[in-house]
């Protein structure tokens, strides 16, 4: 027995509930940026010290940068690259980035890659096509 009415129905439905999720992941990114600078400031006015030289903009929680990578890894298709993970990182905290400061994130994410792969939790997948190194999950 055919029920056209139902499978219209749900599909609506699928459509009506991917716009609230697509809605509430912009409203997410949008809070992140906002505690980002809300955390900048607390730290620009709570600090008693001239801010050092090698000070990083955009310094982010301890364990976040590691829980990204695994979730990009394990969410992945296929290999990655520290700079698909660098325009991933970027877009989803709401990043305006310079060169200079997206060369950092890109080497702060290699560098965290490389760490995963030492303690054994990713694993090395050859050069990619734009010249990166690949990465999958272990």
């Amino acid at each position: 027995m055919e029920r056209p009415n139902t499978v219209a129905g749900l599909v609506a439905k699928k459509a009506e509930l991917e716009k609230v999720r697509d809605a509430l992941e912009a409203d997410l990114r949008a809070v992140v940026a906002d505690l980002d600078h809300l955390d900048a400031a607390i730290r620009l006015f709570g600090q008693t010290q001239a801010r050092g030289r090698y000070m990083r903009q955009y310094r982010a929680r301890k364990g976040s940068v590691r829980r990204f990578i695994l979730t990009a890894l394990r969410e992945a298709t296929g290999p990655i690259t520290s700079r698909d993970l660098t325009e991933r990182w970027c877009a989803e905290r709401g990043l305006k980035t310079d060169d200079a400061t997206w060369a950092i994130l890109r080497n702060r994410l290699g560098a965290s890659l490389t760490a995963l792969k030492n303690q054994g939790l990713a694993l090395g997948a050859g050069t990619m096509p734009d010249g990166y190194k690949g990465w999958i999950a272990a």
